[in-house]
């Protein structure tokens, strides 16, 4: 009898699962493609517009002048795009430890590029010779090691005559940001980076800003010291080492040489490869303003270039030859064409030794004079540990330190007296202007029309599904179930959930419960989630990859589904209504990581909406700032707003009998979690 009973109470409890209906919409066919790269596609389409904007505005570049200006642009928009640099403090650097090796000399150094933020850092000085040097600046790869990974290149440029300081950037070596109780480091370098991107956005700051002014700061460094010659300044790197020597040299004057390796490519080629990498490597809105690759070089012509690459490089050769040819007439337009170049070795992603005899012989013609082949000798890489320059391996264990996530606290408070200015009173048409400028979201009357496609039908005791295809614009497809109970007696209820529509409209589900009470329910996955979305929401809350591209575009994917929220709003308020009939408010449930979007939508066309229920939503981006490291909530950022309003804002922006916020993230304690 017992056996009976359990069976029993297992079915009941699996019958949901059991007599769950497939409620997918979308095919191939309907959504024009495989579904869950929808979103990749129309980023794709509008990227390679903007590329060929720009490839237009390059070909018209002739005379001086309009080169001049051509870089003038450029440089201008990059560095708005960073943010505002802090002011030069100083640096308090200190050698920690002096060692001498064949033929080198060695030193270990701290410095602050920010008061009391650390950067670790290893000087390679040749032993013979007379100084002032030359000095080459080496920003590291993406390496957990750091400055460790790149003792080759450093001794290497020590032996030949150069100096070299390699340092470690955030996140890697000695600068990790994220350590768990026991100070364990709680990411590897590229996620540590884009975490840092998560609480930087919101700012209008980038990890390229903390990565381009720690550069700028060694630049300093160098420069301060006797023995090295200001006035004869490299830079190389590899990888994330080659990303910020293209930033370097094209923002910094005082970058006589460069040799990025392993990294120039093209966004075309980008695209339709490995898709944007992590969150230093993409500008707000580059693509938009028309900063390719090769601009990198082209901003800082005619001052000498050498391109290091590699044929396996998972970084796309043709891109990469493309920038060339780019940067080349470039050149040859001023008549010194001789000053950028190419080397191409037959291996995979690195900086291997070929890389590095080319790189040592381009600093060697450019900043000593001297123009002959250079051998790189045997040479023994001393232990990781070795290198160490604090006493516990970690900057962040020193006394008073501060990370990024500090300073981006600091920068906060003071942006939050600002936006407080702006939200006092009662007319908040103005500031809403630009939290639609900032997010991207256009009027609900300038939007186009969603046309709903019906596909299948679903029958339900009491109620029936319509399966529909919502397309507001060639290309973005929102696959949609519209629950129509057998007597609508009730409100209409847009349903929106990060995770897709299907979570909560099977059987026994909060929609059904919705339904059997009189309300009519259009469920959305709106662009990016569910159908159209990744299987799993992951650490980012989305696919990285097509935020970054909107990113690039200038656009935030809260702006772009706040569009279809409200396209998804007036379809559902429209529904199955007489002409001339007064107009229907819907009401909203957002569930999870579309929360914001929803947010947005309903308070810059509140006319359409009856009311807002947040469920499981990010409460601020204020807390964002202070607990990055929380997954999920890249995908919610919009670059810039903190500088004119945060998500509480917007909620009292709202009546209060307008808005129910239901279990707010507590990010704090999600993040107490992550670090025991």
């Amino acid at each position: 009898m017992m056996r009976w009973v359990v069976m029993g109470a297992l079915v009941w409890m699996l019958a949901p699962t059991l007599y769950a209906d497939d409620l997918t919409v979308l095919t191939p066919e309907t959504a024009g493609g495989p579904p869950r790269q929808m979103l990749s596609r129309l980023l794709k389409k509008e990227a390679l517009e903007a590329l060929a904007r720009r490839q237009a505005v390059y070909e018209a570049v002739k005379t001086p002048q309009e080169m001049r200006a051509y870089q003038e642009r450029l440089r201008r928009e990059f560095l708005a795009h960073l943010g505002v640099f802090p002011e030069r403090a100083p640096l308090n650097a200190r050698v920690v430890n002096t060692y001498m090796g064949d033929r080198y000399r060695r030193e270990k150094i701290v410095f602050e590029s920010q008061p009391n933020h650390h950067v670790t850092a290893v000087l390679y000085l040749p032993a013979a010779g007379e100084p002032p040097f030359p000095v080459v600046v080496m920003p590291c790869g993406h390496s957990s090691n750091g400055k460790a990974e790149n003792q080759m290149a450093g001794i290497f440029l020590a032996r030949s005559g150069l100096a070299c300081l390699c340092y470690d950037p955030i996140g890697q070596g000695e600068r990790h940001q994220f350590l768990d109780s026991e100070g364990k480091v709680l990411f590897r370098p590229t996620t540590e980076h884009t975490l840092v991107g998560a609480g930087s956005i919101p700012l209008g700051r980038n990890t390229a800003t903390f990565r381009i002014w720690d550069g700028m700061r060694a630049l300093d460094y160098v420069a301060s010291r006797k023995d090295l010659d200001a006035k004869r300044i490299g830079v190389t790197g590899c990888s994330g080492g080659g990303t910020l020597t293209s930033y370097l040299m094209a923002l910094d004057e005082r970058v006589a040489c460069a040799a990025p390796s392993c990294y120039l490519t093209s966004f075309g080629r980008l695209l339709d490869t490995l898709g944007p990498q992590d969150a230093e490597q993409n500008i707000h809105g580059q693509l938009a303003f028309g900063l390719d690759h090769a601009d990198y070089i082209l901003m800082r012509a005619p001052r000498p270039t050498l391109i290091l690459a590699a044929t396996q490089d998972f970084f796309d050769i043709r891109g990469t030859w493309d920038s060339f040819r780019q940067a080349k007439r470039f050149y040859t337009r001023q008549g010194l064409g001789e000053r950028v170049e190419l080397i191409e070795t037959d291996t995979k992603h690195g900086y291997p030794r070929p890389q590095r005899e080319a790189m040592v012989r381009w600093m060697r013609r450019w900043l000593m004079g001297k123009e002959e082949p250079v051998t790189e000798p045997e040479i023994l890489p001393r232990p990781v540990d070795e290198l160490r320059c604090t006493p516990r391996g970690e900057v962040m264990l020193l006394d008073g330190a501060r990370s990024v996530v500090d300073l981006n606290i600091a920068f906060n408070a003071q942006l939050e007296k600002k936006r407080r200015t702006l939200w006092e009173g009662r007319d908040h048409a103005r500031v809403l202007d630009d939290v639609r400028r900032l997010a991207g979201i256009r009027r609900l009357a300038d939007l186009p029309r969603l046309k709903p496609i019906a596909t299948t039908t679903l029958e339900r005791s009491g109620y029936q599904i319509a399966k529909l295809v919502l397309e507001s614009e060639p290309g973005n497809r929102l696959p949609a179930l519209l629950y129509q109970p057998a007597r609508l007696t009730g409100d209409r209820y847009l349903y929106l959930h990060s995770g897709g529509k299907h979570v909560e409209g099977q059987p026994g589900g909060p929609i059904e419960k919705l339904v059997r009470a009189g309300h009519l329910v259009l469920a959305v996955d709106v662009r990016g989630t569910g159908e159209t979305g990744p299987t799993e929401e992951g650490l980012y809350g989305g696919n990285s990859s097509d935020f970054f591209t909107a990113y690039l575009l200038g656009k935030s994917l809260v702006g772009m589904r706040a569009e279809d929220v409200l396209g998804s709003a007036r379809t559902l308020a429209e529904w199955h209504t007489q002409k001339g009939a007064q107009p229907v408010k819907v009401r909203v449930i957002a569930v999870g990581g579309v929360g914001p979007a929803a947010l947005h939508a309903v308070v810059l066309e509140p006319a359409l909406f009856a009311h807002l229920t947040l469920i499981r939503s990010l409460p601020s981006w204020s807390d964002l700032v202070r607990y990055p490291q929380v997954p999920g909530q890249l995908v919610n950022t919009v670059h810039g707003a903190l500088h004119v309003y945060d998500l509480p804002d917007l909620v009292h922006a709202l009546p209060a009998t307008k808005v129910t916020l239901q279990q707010p993230l507590d990010l704090a304690a999600l993040t107490a979690s992550k670090r025991k």
